[in-house]
């Protein structure tokens, strides 16, 4: 799905390193195949560590994890 926000900014160079960060992060929590709580959580604080989601973020995370889920390329191990 996209998204259109016809008045967002570009991110900025500290937004850009965040993004960066957090894509590592699930780069290496879906390596496996699967999502652990403790993965999931680092996501959601790497995410959050500036006060905010961004769409960004969202589309990260989306693309890298929540398609791959639909597609059965990952899955959680809660």
């Amino acid at each position: 799905m996209d998204v259109s926000q016809p008045n967002m900014n570009e991110p900025s160079p500290e937004e850009l390193r965040d993004l960066e960060k957090l894509k590592m992060i699930i780069e290496r929590a879906i390596a496996d195949g699967k999502i652990s709580k403790s993965e999931l959580d680092a996501m959601k604080t790497q995410a959050w560590s500036d006060g905010k989601i961004t769409p960004e973020e969202l589309e990260l995370y989306s693309s890298l994890v929540l398609d791959k889920i639909r597609t059965g390329e990952l899955k959680w191990e809660f």
